[in-house]
């Protein structure tokens, strides 16, 4: 299946599309796909009740924002749709980049 998302500039902001592996050794940005998915693994389990927070928190210090900024959109299971208020697009990748592992 073909994703649609990019990133993007919405209204406020950024949008990112994400795809999260739970259970992992450490939270780390692993890498764009070419259809512009963010690869990321995250120690929290996928049935956590915190885990979009989690999430939300992990996305809030990459880019050096208050978490307040940043939310899980959309998304179920591992594919999770973040908005990002306040940066556009292009700031945003710039940080992303810089943080691949």
């Amino acid at each position: 299946m073909e994703r649609k998302f990019r990133f993007h500039n919405g209204q406020r902001g950024a949008a990112l599309a994400v795809r999260v592996t739970p259970r992992a050794r450490q939270n780390k940005i692993i890498g764009v796909n070419s259809d512009g998915v963010i690869r990321i693994h995250l120690t929290a389990a996928a049935s956590a009740g915190d885990f979009d927070a989690v999430l939300e928190r992990f996305i809030a210090n990459v880019l050096n924002v208050d978490d307040a900024r940043v939310s899980v959109v959309a998304g179920e299971g591992n594919d999770k749709l973040i908005s990002v208020l306040g940066m556009t697009k292009e700031q945003v990748h710039d940080l992303i980049v810089q943080n691949l592992d």
